[in-house]
């Protein structure tokens, strides 16, 4: 199986049509892209892909169906050159749900684009309203059922910590979402950044962000969801962590929220200490040690960041966990064996 290798190219946020109030990309980011702007990442990420890789040109950021027809063009046409040239394999774009037609799907099938994901911060309407976006979940469920019907593989991306949303709230808009079978998903979280609307709410007391441990709970129950499905979540994290601005990488500019710089491998660590505490409650028997088995991939979620996982459950458990790889079981999967026992 292919890996697969994103070139991000970020796209100058001050086309942005909405104004989110946890967002301040058009501040973070006024980059205006050229051919040649393009042609320079691309150049430079394709050094670094390793053979075998599944190569894609993303643009992210904003909302790139927003943009003039001219400048879509302009960036399409340098983007597709290296698709036809057979050194990338396909293009995605994001956008918002509003600015999807017929007219631009076409538009996008002539460039080869791939895949199409969709902002989808809630199903709820009233949570949208309040976080300042311009459409409301029937509009993305119209624009999901279009970009399907031409053939794109479509994506969306879930937000959790927006203001009023609960984890009811977060849990709904995921089983909204997976009634539409979306092939991916990315979930964002909120957090304060420095000059947003946001910003001011959360000064004021109006907003209360998510503790870190409610953001893992949170995302560890979206990732079964999704998983029972079979969508992969391709993405678990912070919507502009990559986007850079005059002072440095946006981490700088949050002032509040649920921020780690590995985010995805606590919620993942997380979901691996509850299947190991699960499996030895079934054992039965008043465990002192135990081995447990996963594929190689999932050693280091299992072991936990700081191998968390070990100490926690030697804290709490008073049993001694020894995790060992396991080429023939496969990804997802393991085993246990009682060692020891008291």
């Amino acid at each position: 199986m292919k890996r697969q290798y994103i070139i991000p190219i970020f796209i100058s946020n001050n086309e942005c049509v909405d104004d989110c109030e946890n967002c301040n990309t058009r501040e973070l980011n006024v980059e205006k892209l050229t051919r040649e702007d393009i042609k320079n990442k691309i150049e430079e990420h394709l050094k670094q892909v390793k053979e075998h890789s599944k190569v894609e040109i993303a643009f992210l950021g904003g909302c790139f169906t927003a943009l003039k027809k001219e400048k879509r063009k302009e960036l399409l046409e340098e983007a597709y050159t290296y698709v036809k040239a057979k050194k990338v394999q396909a293009i995605r774009i994001s956008t918002t749900p509003n600015y999807i037609s017929r007219e631009i799907l076409k538009e996008l099938k002539k460039y080869k684009v791939k895949t199409i994901e969709l902002y989808a911060p809630s199903s709820n309407d009233y949570i949208l309203q309040k976080s300042r976006i311009k459409y409301n979940f029937d509009t993305l469920k119209r624009s999901s059922k279009m970009i399907k019907l031409y053939g794109f593989d479509l994506g969306y991306k879930m937000m959790i910590g927006l203001p009023e949303s609960t984890y009811i709230d977060e849990i709904n808009t995921a089983r909204e979402l997976i009634k539409l079978r979306p092939k991916m998903v990315r979930i964002n979280i909120v957090v304060v950044i420095r000059g947003t609307f946001l910003e001011k709410i959360y000064e004021e007391r109006k907003y209360k962000e998510l503790t870190l441990t409610q953001a893992i709970e949170t995302c560890k129950e979206l990732m079964k969801l999704f998983a029972r499905k079979k969508i992969e979540v391709i993405r678990i994290g912070y919507e502009v962590d990559n986007v850079y601005s005059n002072k440095g990488k946006i981490q700088n500019n949050i002032i509040a929220g649920p921020y780690h710089m590995n985010f995805r491998g606590l919620v993942e660590s997380g979901m691996w200490y509850d299947v190991i505490v699960e499996k030895i409650k079934k054992l039965n028997t008043k465990v002192k040690e135990v081995e447990f088995m996963v594929n190689p991939i999932d050693i280091d979620n299992a072991i936990g960041i700081n191998r968390e996982n070990i100490e926690k459950l030697k804290d709490v458990y008073d049993v001694d966990l020894i995790i060992k790889a396991d080429s023939q079981i496969k990804q997802g999967k393991s085993k246990i064996q009682v060692t020891k026992v008291y």
